[in-house]
């Protein structure tokens, strides 16, 4: 190892994700520890293992187990030029809740500013990347000041990622050169996102997951393309105004108001029960849309017509298995709405719906010569009512050319083969493919045979 060329062995050593093997390798060469300090990176996590050994009460101080920041101080104290800093818990150590442990210490509280302060300084000039994903039963009930630091020292940071944190946005600077946030699982006092707007002005990739602590948020960014929001509370609205928006995906439960101008935006997922107060800007360039609520169709009388959606996902949380009810959702809702579609989806709870309207096309036939591919998830309540609603759709979208049937894993096999002969039997001339679903499962193609 030792007769190996520098650039290659830091190369091997730049190549190990996880700062814990880095050190091991530094024990094992002196090569490798003499060139450890070039690395510019940092990974360093914290396993549950660990946690539970620090919790430990031993007697014989010689096993005492090193405080997991003094681990990370070091590791900073021996690299030249830091560009990339990544610290936090492991999952299992972060799905620990605190209702299952009472922890009034701080040796995991990583996003604590009088700890920070101790590293930031350091590495700030060159860092470009910087995660930390707490404790969260050591930071829910401290507020950090994390979020100003950072904006103080680290004035060439591109990316930002916090998690299980709660943090304060009093003194935050503007951060010009930050192009990716991800704030995951955030306690947020911000309660509007006014200071948030101004001081990250060029971000083009947001990750809003599980943020709480607002009453009435409006993501204003101007050169925002990428946005997940997932909202953890119940604001009475929300409103995103982002013009060079491209893609989006928003999920939220029920807020009295939903406001979106996003005139680029070309890939839209919707997923929300329902808003008293919905207003959509026209989407000029809208290709792909999945669209999830409680009310289907109420929820698309909010949109003009949009004649550039080319793939089509809907899905409702208004059916369950068994719902006896009446649907006013049709087809012909949908194709009037996306006129040039060609691929649509429709999930199991969307398709009940369907299935329960009386005319479930809705239109006189014209054939919807554009319509190529349909994919829907079957739950096969009832199979002859299901066969006579894909009889419904099929036999008058005679463009049709892929159909793509899931069915629930739990359907009986030979309920399954019978309904698969049916299909093929009578529309022979289509491409069929065959999967299975089950909630919380990934999606599987399979073969007529393995059903």
């Amino acid at each position: 190892m030792d007769q190996l060329p520098q650039s290659l062995v830091l190369e091997i050593l730049s190549r190990l994700n996880d700062s814990a093997d880095v050190a091991r390798c530094r024990l094992a060469s002196k090569t490798f520890n003499s060139l450890s300090s070039d690395l510019r990176s940092i990974n360093l996590q914290c396993s549950l293992i660990r946690y539970i050994k620090s919790r430990s009460r031993v007697s014989n101080s010689s096993q005492l187990i090193t405080p997991f920041k003094s681990i990370f101080l070091n590791l900073v104290s021996n690299l030249r030029v830091i560009e990339s800093v990544c610290i936090g818990t492991e999952k299992p150590l972060r799905d620990v809740s605190y209702d299952d442990v009472e922890d009034e210490a701080d040796d995991l509280f990583l996003t604590d500013g009088d700890f920070v302060e101790e590293w930031l300084p350091r590495v700030s000039g060159q860092l470009k990347s910087l995660s930390i994903s707490d404790f969260w039963v050591q930071s829910c009930w401290r507020r950090s000041n994390l979020l100003p630091l950072v904006s103080s020292y680290c004035h060439n940071l591109i990316e930002l990622e916090v998690k299980n944190a709660w943090l304060s946005v009093e003194n935050l600077n503007p951060m010009p050169m930050l192009t990716s946030l991800t704030l995951e699982f955030i306690r947020l006092d911000d309660e509007d996102l006014n200071e948030f707007n101004k001081s990250f002005p060029n971000l083009q990739v947001l990750n809003l997951i599980g943020v709480g602590g607002f009453k009435l948020p409006k993501i204003h960014l101007l050169n925002l393309k990428t946005c997940h929001w997932a909202v953890s509370n119940a604001p009475s609205s929300l409103t995103l105004i982002t013009p060079n928006l491209i893609t989006l995906k928003l999920e939220c439960i029920r807020p009295a108001s939903l406001y979106i101008e996003a005139p680029l935006l070309s890939k839209l997922h919707l997923a929300f029960d329902h808003a008293d107060t919905f207003l959509v800007k026209r989407f000029e360039n809208l290709k792909t849309f999945w669209l999830e609520c409680l009310y289907i169709d109420a929820t698309l009388l909010n949109f003009q017509v949009t004649p550039t959606v080319e793939n089509l996902t809907v899905d409702s949380r208004n059916w369950t298995r068994g719902a006896v009810k009446c649907s006013q959702f049709t087809l012909e809702k949908v194709f009037s709405l996306f006129p040039n579609m060609s691929s649509l989806c429709i999930k199991s709870s969307a398709w009940l719906e369907l299935e329960s309207c009386y005319n479930l096309l809705g239109w006189d036939s014209d054939g919807r010569e554009g319509f190529k591919k349909l994919r829907v998830y079957l739950l096969l309540v009832d199979p002859s009512l299901t066969f006579s609603s894909v009889v419904c759709v099929l036999d008058n979208c005679i463009g049709l050319s892929e159909v793509s049937l899931f069915i629930h894993r739990d359907v009986v096999g030979n309920v399954s083969r019978s309904f698969i002969s049916k299909c093929t039997t009578r529309w022979p001339e289509l491409k069929w493919r065959w999967g299975v679903w089950k909630e919380g499962m990934a999606d599987s193609w399979v073969t007529d045979g393995m059903f």
